[in-house]
């Protein structure tokens, strides 16, 4: 497995709550990151995706996704891009060129942030990442 890996919020909802499909691979793929001191990459925008499925559908107490979210934040494994009006530009010009595709803008900064770094995997269960050349590694 290539490291580091790009996490999206289908896989970090993964990572978290134990009764989501997929937590145990999951957590074993983000386990085996830490052990090699290999980072896991992700960005704002993913942050704000979180939270928002954890607040609803999910009903996670806010206290829990602040500290969940902290918890993200702090680690040393995990890196937390900040998308900038550059990276937010690029996604958006490849949404609009990609209307075939059902993906979302934070799909897109996903995937050019990917391209930029050379980040071939992904910690998500979303197809999306397999249409645009990535390898999904939920699944």
């Amino acid at each position: 497995m290539k490291w580091p890996s790009f996490s999206r919020t289908r896989r970090a909802s993964a990572i978290s709550p134990p009764t989501q499909p997929f937590h145990s691979l999951a957590a074993s793929i983000y386990r085996a990151a830490r052990n090699q001191n290999r980072k896991v990459v992700t960005t704002n925008y993913v942050l704000a995706e979180l939270v928002a499925l954890l607040t609803s559908p999910l009903r996670f107490s806010r206290a829990s996704i602040v500290a969940f979210i902290d918890d993200l934040k702090a680690s040393p494994y995990i890196e937390v891009v900040h998308v900038d009006a550059i990276l937010d530009d690029e996604a958006w010009q490849l949404l609009k060129s990609r209307q075939d595709k059902d993906w979302s803008l934070v799909d897109c900064a996903s995937f050019v942030l990917m391209s930029r770094r050379g980040i071939t995997e992904a910690l998500t269960t979303d197809h999306h990442f397999e249409q645009a050349g990535f390898v999904r590694l939920l699944k």
